[in-house]
């Protein structure tokens, strides 16, 4: 034997059975036991991953001895019908490892506070008893303020009660209020539909003092802005199961079998039905693997890849030919037959705003809201008729919005007319821009050198009074994409060889994509499309997205749809996949998040201007807008601008809105109101008009314009959205950073027209920086107190996402270990302190919150074509017009408690809605009294809902939403039918 062996069997006694078939040792096997039990349970609880995954899966969690030891994939989802694969198996590693995070050394384990804020506040306490005006004390002293402020991210944090650090905070947001307003107060909490009980935690008890609740899925760049652009939408995308009814798959910057793990599998399996798969990724990733063709464009540059693509589109299924099914669909669901007035500018013809009913004046001198419905010219009646589906007729009460191809006015069949190619008046040389012009350079991208204004033959119509000309979007987009409609003088198309504009041989300069690969993936995709009726589907992701040009990228795809009449189409269309953004019971939601039981409207502001404006990005920005202009545009008009003015005009007229709102406190200034006897809206817009008020960000550096107040939870803000994430250190913390660059004035550079300018850039802005999390992040380091929040095992929430219809519980499967408390109850807490101390400070308050132009509201037809600036234009201030508007909220800080734990009246008076409809809840509210029993606390909510706990919270949202609630369906359909003239009540079935 080997001396190896001699020592591998040194001590081991063994006997060897006869036949030589048994081992028997006497080894020690009590170790098994530890193995065994490893694999034990006490209980099995149901529950899921708050943690922006668009899987968003059910898991088993095993808990043994109050902990828990291993969580599974659950496989008991709903099936599907027979021809359709089942969504289980659902999960990845990720989900399967989660549990070790609870009992992390990385873990939060009690309340922490920064060291040199604990001293000053325990100082200042022991001077003044009331911690209020502690608080005030420590920031009337610059010294003070500064000590802990210049500490931030340097650690000395130390161990803090709940109690002390509940009374630091509240005693915060209630002098910030006093003194400044409560639109100083600021949250930052992403993707509600991952966890939508613990968002609606903290902005409900923001919303309720008047806080502002900042936006997330632009901020960091998840929406794509082509959505919006397109269709005046967010995202709206089909389920992952939806793939298995594609019959062509193109994966465009989507590497699905690793981002979208649980929802592969439809992806993979619709491949044995013949579906054709075409991966567009420049890195050759998990998704490539699977495709027919991997197309591989250089990094970025895929929005000539779209343009290529729809530029044969358009050739061979519009121009060479008719494609029936094509031209049916874009009459009806695309503006391609809407009219453009073709006006003459700086010497040349553009394309300028669309043809509105307003503008025939003799024809529709009445009609209601003219301005906002656009004509088409019917090949019918050969005459321009407004068709049923515009913006103008969801707010007129016709009940005509819908897309029935027919006369609004006379109820007739119309078939809208797409070219005027052979039925024109003149032909006109429409001028377009080219953006990679012969003056275009850049170290990384190639260019194709060409005019940047490009002249293209256009067939026009006059009008019948013959005041102006105009087209078809149709006729727009042809010479757009540099092909000919075979007009009188006019070249013809070019070869798909040449390197013409938007030609496979000239994306092929650009991307590096051989032309061959654009010529047949084109041709077989919207082949496909013809034969299937829609069933082309692009799937597009992260990969293009987070591109700084991501909205041409994703227009050129869109665009290819719509051409091929996918979008809509089951199997077919516009599959964005980037965050969990679906957050299905929304209108159920909506009340508990942001207050609306109680108050409305409340403060949303949009991120990325914040933070733009408040870590004082803009002094450095190097981008002017003579770089982003169009060859088309006046330049002198623009290059005395910068972004900062841009953003601080578009909020001045209620295109954005504004955080903080007014350079003065909101609450003093519905009390002068008040005392003036004066409604706010005459108070705000004469104070406005005189000068002696302004919007906040014309002055963003002054003090009293500052945040003061923030709470970060659910996220990392600091390392893992902040763009910029130096800026926000210096100017908005306060920390130590490194920010190298000098600002625009050291270098000489041109400052701003609409902002106001401070030689000394502030350091510092938020008094206290709030952090809620269960692990040590980045933002957690540098935030004055950070608070042990429960992880999502040891809470009761609710998760839902745009790739399948299910909706997932969290359940707490163990308590939150150490001194972690749920959201709800961190923020309930904070709501209870607020009440405690604000007698003496804030009272019932009259807060006069501006309100920019609602999406999905009358709001909508606020301005038409010629948009102006009250401010520089010296017009009058219409609220709601054209600036935001202005609306008196009573705000009752005694009991914010109260309202934080109890169903609010106007769910009963008002009711509730979304997306402009709006229904009855008197029943939903009577059946949430028996679920939640009824509020005793106090005599202004006595007898309403309670919403004390977080399932409290989960029951409200599930009874109030039509997703989760059948009856509530049936009255959102039918509120419905009251605006489109059509039956939908039978779809809740």
């Amino acid at each position: 034997m080997s001396l190896l062996n001699k020592l591998i069997y040194f001590s081991k006694k063994a006997t060897v059975s006869p036949d030589k078939h048994v081992v028997t040792t006497d080894t020690p096997r009590d170790w098994e036991r530890f193995y065994r039990n490893r694999w034990q349970f006490d209980k099995v609880v149901r529950s899921t991953h708050g943690v922006n995954c668009t899987g968003s899966c059910s898991w088993q969690i095993f808990v043994k001895n109050g902990l828990v030891t291993w969580e599974l994939q659950s496989t008991d989802y709903p099936e599907t019908r027979p021809d359709l694969p089942n969504h289980e198996p659902r999960g990845c590693p990720r989900g399967a490892s989660y549990s070790w995070y609870l009992y992390s050394a990385n873990r939060v384990k009690y309340p922490m506070i920064r060291g040199a804020l604990a001293k000053a506040y325990r100082k200042a306490k022991k001077i003044h008893n009331d911690p209020v005006v502690a608080w005030e004390s420590m920031m009337d002293d610059p010294v003070t303020r500064n000590e802990y402020v210049s500490q931030r991210g340097l650690g000395g944090l130390i161990r803090l009660d709940w109690e002390e650090a509940q009374e630091i905070i509240a005693a915060a947001n209630i002098y910030t209020i006093k003194k400044y307003g409560p639109d100083r107060l600021a949250g930052f909490t992403p993707i509600p539909a991952m966890s939508m009980v613990s968002y609606s935690s903290g902005t409900r008890y923001l919303s309720l003092l008047g806080g502002t609740i900042l936006s997330f899925y632009d901020f960091y760049c998840d929406l794509p802005p082509s959505s919006p652009q397109t269709w005046g939408e967010q995202t709206d995308v089909p389920e992952s199961a939806d793939w298995y009814n594609s019959s062509f798959l193109m994966l465009w910057g989507s590497n699905v079998p690793v981002t979208r793990t649980p929802d592969a599998p439809f992806y993979t399996q619709v491949r044995y039905k013949g579906t054709k798969t075409i991966n567009i990724s420049p890195d050759f990733n998990e998704a490539a693997k699977f495709a027919d063709l991997w197309i591989k464009p250089k990094q970025g540059t895929d929005a000539a890849v779209g343009m290529a693509m729809g530029h044969v589109i358009l050739k061979e299924f519009y121009l060479d030919k008719k494609t029936p099914y094509f031209e049916k669909y874009v009459k009806q669901y695309s503006d391609l037959p809407f009219l453009v007035k073709v006006e003459e500018k700086n010497g040349r013809f553009v394309a300028g705003r669309v043809v509105r009913a307003s503008d025939m004046d003799a024809k529709y001198a009445t009609e209601e809201n003219a301005d906002w419905k656009p004509l088409l010219f019917d090949e019918k009646s050969k005459e321009l008729v407004i068709p049923n589906g515009t913006i103008g007729s969801r707010w007129d009460k016709s009940q005509k919005w819908n897309l029935e191809m027919v006369n609004f006015k006379t109820g007739e069949e119309i078939s809208p007319q797409l070219s005027f190619a052979d039925n024109f008046d003149e032909v006109k040389e429409v001028a377009f821009p080219y953006f990679g012009g012969n003056d275009y350079k850049h170290e990384y991208f190639n260019a194709s050198k060409h005019d940047e204004i490009v002249l293209r033959k256009i067939p026009v119509r006059k009008s019948p009074d013959g005041k102006f000309m105009y087209c078809t979007v149709y006729d727009l987009t042809i010479a757009n994409y540099g092909l000919s409609l075979g007009l009188p003088g006019e070249a013809p198309s070019p070869e798909y060889s040449e390197d013409a504009l938007y030609t496979p041989a000239w994306q092929e300069k650009i991307t590096g994509v051989p032309a061959s690969h654009i010529i047949s993936t084109a041709r077989q995709f919207a082949e496909n499309a013809e034969k299937t009726e829609g069933k082309s589907m692009i799937i597009i992701g992260c990969g293009v997205n987070q591109w700084y040009h991501t909205d041409m990228i994703y227009r050129s795809a869109i665009n290819m749809l719509v051409f091929c009449g996918c979008i809509g189409k089951s199997g077919g269309g516009w599959s964005h996949y980037v965050g969990q953004e679906k957050l299905r019971p929304q209108t159920g939601w909506t009340p508990l998040a942001f207050g609306l039981d109680w108050q409305r409207p409340p403060r949303h502001m949009n991120a990325t201007s914040y933070f733009y404006m408040h870590t004082n990005q803009w002094r450095y920005e190097k981008v002017g807008l003579s770089e982003l202009l169009s060859p088309l545009a006046d330049k002198e008009k623009w290059n005395m601008m910068s972004v900062i003015d841009c953003n601080v005009k578009s909020e001045r007229m209620g295109w954005l809105p504004s955080s903080p709102q007014l350079n003065d406190n909101p609450i003093k200034l519905g009390y002068q109101a008040a005392e003036q006897g004066k409604d706010v809206k005459t108070f705000i817009t004469e104070k406005l008009k005189n000068k002696e008020l302004s919007i906040a960000s014309e002055d963003p550096d002054d003090p009293k314009n500052f945040p003061r107040n923030m709470f970060i939870w659910r996220s990392n803000l600091l390392a893992s959205s902040a763009k910029g994430m130096e800026y926000f250190m210096k100017h908005l913390l306060g920390a130590q950073n490194s920010v190298m660059g000098a600002d625009l004035k050291a270098n000489g550079k041109q400052l701003p027209q609409e902002v106001k300018w401070h030689n000394e850039a502030p350091e510092g802005k938020l008094d206290l920086l709030v952090t809620l999390d269960f692990r040590m992040s980045t933002s957690a380091l540098h935030s004055d107190i950070i608070l042990p929040a429960a992880t999502w095992y040891e809470k009761n929430d609710l998760s839902t996402t745009d790739l399948h219809p299910f909706i997932h519980p969290f359940s707490n499967a163990v308590d939150p270990v150490w001194e972690a408390r749920t959201d709800w109850n961190i923020f309930k807490g904070l709501a209870k302190k607020v009440s405690e101390l604000s007698p003496g400070h804030l009272g019932v308050e009259r807060d006069v919150v501006l309100q920019p132009m609602q999406h999905d509201s009358p709001m909508e037809l606020s301005e038409t074509a010629y948009a102006k600036d009250w401010k520089v234009d010296n017009l009058e201030l219409k609220p709601g017009k054209n600036m935001s508007d202005i609306i008196e909220v009573i705000r009752d800080y005694p009991n914010t408690y109260e309202r934080f734990t109890s169903l609010g009246p106007l769910m009963e008076q008002l009711g509730n809605g979304g997306k402009g409809i709006s229904w009855d809840t008197k029943e939903e509210v009577a059946l949430l009294k028996k679920l939640n029993l009824s509020s005793t606390i106090g005599h202004k909510s006595n007898g309403r809902a309670l919403i004390e706990t977080d399932i409290h919270a989960a029951e409200m949202i599930l009874t109030l939403a039509p997703e989760t609630n059948g009856k509530v369906a049936v009255k959102a359909w039918k509120a419905l039918e009251k605006i489109t003239g059509r039956k939908h009540s039978h779809l809740a079935a």
